[in-house]
């Protein structure tokens, strides 16, 4: 397996570029099964899983044609409900297919998705939200199984503001008969993107950027084109980076009021930075960095991807930083990591950490990722060390950062992967 190597220490500045949102290219890509027609789908992340998505698709008959960030996909000969076990349980964002094979086909089977091991992630909102429109659910130990003789708009009160089971209800809702309200809607950017690209092929959803979205049912869907917007979660990661190292960086493509809530908290640390329409600049700290309460919630909030980089600044910062990662319980496996790195930190419990500052990091030869988030918090606690750090588990930072190592090294990192 491969490994990062990395010599920490190094000063960093220059320019680092942001791709196209990983979490909304899963839900565009399924919205592109519910027509015959082409659909376009542009600024493409280039990493593991949007690879595995068309995959997936491919080999459920569908005409995919993919050059850099550039997708078309042409649905015309789907056929086929039951997208490869194997691909599926890699990631926890197959499983808006459902949504769309049900509005599509009228059935899916799939199996449980799988995805970062972070916590018990049920998908029992997406359940209920189905048989809220008609479909009948089938479950075994390693699949589920969805039918309907006809989707049928309702109102459905999600029993949480899940993400992904508010696309799941989309995708579905809009070739249903009928209108479908969905109440306790996640609010994310990615979510507001995929309303507005239903709309453009031809469907009719309202509120948007609201906890209450109205769907009112169309016959037909037709083809179109989008372009995916910035990845915050990378965004916020580089920003995060840039503020520990001490360095000076321009991050640029990026979307600034999807970080609202993220940049306040930053501010409320003494990172000095300025923000411009497409960019946030990250300069040499002013003074000291203060620690802060840290607490993830509901979009516009603290996203809770942003948090774990976050951990490594708060070593930085004087004082006390309180984090409390309020939806995963087994978020905080990189604590462990970073306090072998010389971090001063307490869990608290399974959601809370209290963390010290600031201390130095120090490299350590063998250092382990086990999710996306984990992986990217420990190359930034290994950049900002003093000597040399071995990074192992970095297939799951490929599941989210295309090319890091080439584009850290441009920005004056010491890092390299080892196969």
């Amino acid at each position: 397996m491969s490994k990062y190597r990395i010599n920490g220490g190094k000063p960093l500045s220059g320019n680092i570029k942001i791709s196209g949102s990983k979490n909304a290219t899963f839900p565009l890509i399924a919205a592109c099964l519910l027509t015959d027609e082409k659909c376009v789908l542009t600024n493409v992340p280039q990493i593991k899983d949007s690879q595995l998505m068309l995959e997936i698709i491919s080999e459920l008959g569908v005409d995919v044609n993919s050059s850099g960030g550039r997708v078309e996909i042409q649905a015309q000969g789907l056929r086929r409900d039951d997208p490869k076990p194997d691909l599926v349980s890699k990631f926890r964002g197959s499983i808006v297919l459902v949504g769309a094979l049900l509005g599509r086909l009228l059935s899916a089977k799939i199996p449980y998705p799988g995805g970062d091991k972070i916590g018990a992630r049920s998908i029992d909102a997406h359940v209920e939200a189905f048989k809220a429109l008609g479909a009948s659910v089938t479950e075994t130990d390693s699949l589920i199984s969805f039918s309907v003789d006809k989707l049928t708009g309702s109102k459905i009160v999600l029993e949480e503001s899940s993400v992904t089971a508010t696309e799941n209800v989309l995708l579905a809702a809009v070739l249903a008969a009928g209108t479908t309200t969905i109440k306790l809607a996640a609010m994310e950017p990615h979510i507001q993107q995929l309303c507005e690209f239903l709309n453009k092929m031809g469907a009719k959803i309202s509120g948007i950027g609201s906890p209450t979205l109205t769907v009112f049912g169309v016959d037909e869907l037709h083809g179109a084109k989008i372009d995916i917007i910035p990845d915050s979660e990378e965004a916020a990661s580089m920003i995060t980076l840039a503020a520990a190292a001490k360095g000076k960086l321009k991050i640029t493509d990026l979307n600034p009021d999807f970080l609202e809530d993220y940049l306040l908290r930053l501010k409320k640390m003494n990172v000095n930075f300025k923000v411009g329409p497409d960019f946030v600049q990250v300069l040499p700290p002013s003074g000291e960095y203060v620690g802060t309460k840290l607490q993830s919630g509901l979009y516009p909030k603290l996203n809770s991807d942003f948090v774990p980089p976050m951990a490594v600044l708060a070593t930085q910062a004087k004082g006390e930083t309180l984090i409390y990662e309020w939806l995963y319980e087994d978020r905080l496996a990189y604590v462990a990591e970073l306090m072998n790195m010389g971090a001063k930190a307490e869990v608290l419990d399974s959601h809370q950490v209290r963390i010290i500052g600031p201390t130095p990091l120090y490299g350590q030869k063998k250092i382990t990722s086990y999710d996306l988030r984990m992986g990217m918090t420990l190359v930034i606690a290994a950049l900002v060390a003093k000597g040399q750090s071995e990074i192992e588990g970095i297939e799951h930072i490929d599941r989210g950062y295309a090319n890091l190592e080439e584009r850290l090294s441009k920005i004056g990192a010491d890092i390299k992967r080892i196969d």
